[in-house]
């Protein structure tokens, strides 16, 4: 199984920013375009792209839509998307101006029929996000916890078909503090399918560790804030995985 680094743009506002912990009122602007941003990432070789609309997530419906498929189109590069997908028609939307693979989050425990419904009829074209704190699966934007279990809904989706999974501990996400690793792998054992790390990278050593699990079947991690705040940057990430 492959390892790919997944550089992420978090859109407010029509603007690139990160959150820390999920928190909108905790932001830090570090572009004003999206799509160049998204540019920036592929002429330094990214091969797939992690667009979060964040206004989606809390608005329940897609606000920054625009950019997502502008790079789908014109950029060359896969794209995947979350935040405010709650009906077929965004998904299709999507699937159809070129975003290779759609990202189901708060629905699939708000309405796991529907979700599951979408995953045997998109096949990889979806994947489950799953965002936990201390275990439990937290929705809309993280303001809500669930009394759900990562690693039950993820064993759930995996039996009704769904290859890939984004797994993001709420505790790490934005504060360079390091991949929560021993949650991001279990999930990946349970399921026996690919799940992407999300939060806490602060570090080329961190990818690498991430990248020590890929025989469980972890298969990439997603990098926001250390790309930002220049920890490293993405050639050189690609370089040491």
């Amino acid at each position: 199984m492959s390892f790919t680094l997944y550089p992420a743009i978090d859109m407010r506002g029509g603007k690139c920013v990160r959150l820390l912990q999920g928190d909108y009122d905790k932001e830090t602007v570090y572009g004003d375009s999206p799509f160049e941003m998204a540019k920036s990432f592929a002429s330094q070789g990214a091969s797939w792209i992690h667009m979060v609309d964040l206004d989606g997530a809390k608005d329940g419906r897609r606000v920054n839509d625009q950019f997502v498929i502008e790079a789908a189109k014109q950029l060359g590069v896969n794209v995947q998307i979350g935040g405010g997908i709650r009906t077929e028609a965004d998904i299709v939307h999507y699937l159809e101006n070129g975003v290779t693979r759609v990202i189901i989050g708060s629905i699939a425990v708000s309405n796991p029929t529907f979700a599951m419904e979408m995953v045997r009829k998109y096949g990889n074209g979806i994947a489950i996000g799953i965002d936990a704190k201390n275990g439990y699966v937290a929705t809309h934007g993280w303001i809500s916890t669930s009394e759900v279990k990562a690693v039950d809904l993820g064993k759930q989706f995996a039996d009704a078909g769904c290859e890939t999974f984004i797994f993001t501990d709420i505790a790490t996400d934005g504060m360079l503090s390091g991949p929560n690793i021993s949650a991001i792998s279990e999930l990946a054992v349970v399921t026996q399918k690919q799940v992407i790390a999300s939060g806490g990278v602060s570090s080329i050593r961190d990818l690498q560790e991430l990248k020590e699990q890929n025989s469980k079947g972890v298969a990439g991690a997603i990098i926001g804030k250390a790309l930002y705040e220049g920890r490293f940057n993405l050639q050189e990430a690609l370089k040491s995985v």
